[in-house]
């Protein structure tokens, strides 16, 4: 009994080892910094194993571009006179815009789904402590895993559920990527598209089946070591830290604890799944 104490002892040291604190100059940890953290995390995930050509915000961008190029392609065609060679040439651009439109269009659905997903449930569940993006072929079959926990301070409100992007988020997404890059995230790369899925730690009273799914007894590939980060208010006091981070951490099993009734992981509905870069640059 000695010894199981102990190496459960190791294995806690050893895990709690594992997270990279990143301190912030603040009382609590609201929605708005939880939110974009998530998503910068998640557009920087997919460049950097390859599976979308550009950062997630120029992405969008030229998707928006891509839009309005079409509608105004489609007022000049209708409304203007032009020689039959000066139409096929806008005919022929307004294709390839149109492609371009499509080639796009479920990535930036999926996008749009997951941020949809995280605002109802921060807005849900504010003190949602644990998400988790599962890089691979299924949650199980995971090749690289990127925990993010978040120990809240005092005075989280359930009622302030404003996701405008604010200095402070911007600033604290810069420091969460600064690090991940100092981890070498990215470092390999792959020949094909591949998956990324979101996973959210809350209480088991959490119900949302249109966004989330419970997943009580998951686990990903004992042989994948998780990148861990967590995000802590500088003024937190200590004790409340320890216990909030332990209680809703995943352990060095990989698993669920067990003694955590109350809170189980659940996972979101929408996956994003990569674009063929390949096929990308031949065109």
């Amino acid at each position: 009994m000695a010894n199981e104490n102990r190496e459960s002892i190791e294995q806690e040291g050893r895990s709690e080892m594992e997270f990279t604190d990143l301190q912030i100059a603040a009382e609590s940890i609201d929605v708005s910094v939880m939110f974009h953290v998530v998503m910068e995390i998640l557009g920087f995930v997919l460049f950097m194993h390859q599976q979308i050509p550009a950062v997630l915000q120029d992405v969008n961008h030229e998707f928006d571009a891509l839009h309005t190029e079409y509608k105004d392609l489609e007022v000049v065609l209708a409304q203007t006179e032009m020689k039959a060679s000066q139409r096929r040439v806008q005919n022929g651009r307004k294709r390839e815009v149109k492609h371009g439109i499509k080639r796009f269009e479920k990535l930036m659905k999926t996008v749009s789904n997951i941020q949809t997903a995280l605002q109802v449930a921060f807005s849900e569940m504010p003190h949602i402590e644990t998400v988790i993006l599962v890089f691979g072929g299924s949650p199980v079959r995971s090749r690289h895993v990127y925990e993010l926990c978040f120990s809240h301070g005092h005075g989280v409100l359930s009622e302030a559920c404003d996701f405008t992007r604010t200095r402070a988020a911007d600033a604290i997404s810069r420091k969460v990527i600064r690090i991940l890059v100092s981890k070498g995230v990215g470092s390999d790369s792959y020949a094909g598209p591949s998956k990324l899925f979101l996973l959210v730690k809350a209480s088991s009273s959490f119900n949302m089946p249109l966004h989330f799914l419970p997943k009580r007894d998951f686990r990903y590939n004992k042989k994948t070591v998780p990148t861990r980060l967590r995000i802590k208010c500088r003024n937190q006091d200590r004790e409340i830290h320890a216990l909030n981070c332990d209680s809703q951490r995943t352990d060095s099993t990989n698993t669920v604890d067990s003694t955590s009734n109350d809170y189980i992981w659940f996972q979101c509905r929408h996956v994003v799944k990569g674009l063929p870069l390949k096929t990308l640059q031949e065109e």
